[in-house]
C-alpha cells in the first residue's frame, strides 16, 4: 500500500513538473514572438539583402533576445556567484563600449541622411571616417558590446543549451562586423583599408 501511495506521489511530482515546464516554454515562446516583433520592424530593410551587415545583425539580436528570455529571471539571482560576476562584468565592459561609441559616432561621424545606403539606418549614415577615441583602438565598439552583453546574459544562468545559441550569436555578430567593414571600404576607399592597418576588431591590442 505504501509503495502505491509513494508511486503516486512521484506521478503527481513528475506531472507537474512536466506541466510547469511546458507552460514556462510555452511563455518564453510567446514573449519572444512578441519581442522579435520590434526587431524585424527595424530590420525588414536588410532581411532580403544577404551581403548587407543588417541581414546578420538581425539574426545575432534574435539570438541574444531569446538569451534574455531564458535568463531574465536570474539577472539578480545568487548575486556573488562566479558566473553573476563574470556577468556583471561583461555588462559594464558592454555599457562602456556603447556609450562610448555612440558618443563618438554621433561627434565625429558627420551623419547625411542623403547618403545613399538603403540598408543602412540613419545613424548609421555617416561621411566622416571615425578613427578618435575608443575608435582609434578597436572599430566596432558597438558590436563589441553586443558582443560582451550575448556572454553576459549567458553567465547569468549558464546552460549547455544556451551556450549552443551564444556561440552562434558570436559568430554572427563577427560576420556582421565583416560586412560593415566591406561597405566601410566600399565607402571610404582606402582610408579605411589603412585605419584597419592601425586598428583591432573588438578589442583594443588584441583582436
Amino acid at each position: 500500500m505504501e509503495d502505491i501511495q509513494r508511486c503516486k506521489q512521484f506521478m503527481y511530482i513528475w506531472l507537474s513538473a512536466g506541466i510547469k515546464l511546458k507552460y514556462i516554454t510555452m511563455v518564453k515562446i510567446i514573449v519572444f514572438l512578441v519581442l522579435s516583433i520590434p526587431i524585424v520592424f527595424v530590420s525588414w530593410r536588410t532581411l532580403f539583402f544577404t551581403k548587407s551587415h543588417g541581414f546578420y545583425r538581425f539574426f545575432a539580436w534574435e539570438g541574444m533576445l531569446w538569451l534574455l528570455v531564458s535568463n531574465y529571471r536570474y539577472w539578480f539571482t545568487d548575486p556573488l556567484s562566479l558566473h553573476q560576476v563574470v556577468a556583471w562584468i561583461l555588462l559594464v565592459a558592454a555599457l562602456y563600449l556603447v556609450i562610448a561609441g555612440i558618443l563618438r559616432f554621433l561627434k565625429h561621424g558627420k551623419i547625411d541622411p542623403a547618403r545613399e545606403a538603403e540598408t543602412l539606418f540613419g545613424f548609421e549614415k555617416t561621411t566622416e571616417l571615425i578613427d578618435k577615441g575608443i575608435y582609434k583602438y578597436i572599430r566596432h565598439p558597438l558590436y563589441a558590446s553586443l558582443i560582451f552583453l550575448t556572454w553576459a546574459i549567458f553567465f547569468k544562468h549558464p546552460e549547455t543549451v544556451l551556450f549552443v545559441v551564444a556561440v552562434p550569436s558570436t559568430i554572427l555578430l563577427y560576420i556582421t562586423s565583416r560586412y560593415d567593414e566591406k561597405e566601410c571600404i566600399a565607402y571610404f576607399g582606402d582610408s579605411y583599408r589603412d585605419y584597419m592597418k592601425r586598428s583591432k576588431m573588438f578589442v583594443p591590442f588584441v583582436f
